[in-house]
């Protein structure tokens, strides 16, 4: 099964090797038609401290790193 590989912007940079990122899915609702934003927040493996808050990051799923780290930042985008 291939991994999945989310894009969003780096919102937290305080904990060692970890980032926050804020990912953003748009959907339309099914009842009143109208498209709806929802975010999540993931916690992603960042192993050389090199994002900041701000950057447009792409992260990828992997196998747990520690209690809430499950994802690991893969490049950094435009």
């Amino acid at each position: 099964m291939p991994k999945r590989i989310l894009q969003g912007t780096v919102v937290s940079d305080k904990n060692d090797k970890t980032v926050v990122v804020e990912v953003e899915r748009r959907y339309t609702h099914p009842l009143f038609k109208k498209t709806v934003r929802r975010t999540k927040k993931y916690h992603a493996h960042d192993e050389k401290n090199v994002h900041k808050i701000g950057d447009k990051v792409a992260i990828e799923e992997t196998a747990p790193i520690s209690r809430n780290k499950r994802w690991i930042v893969v490049e950094q985008t435009a």
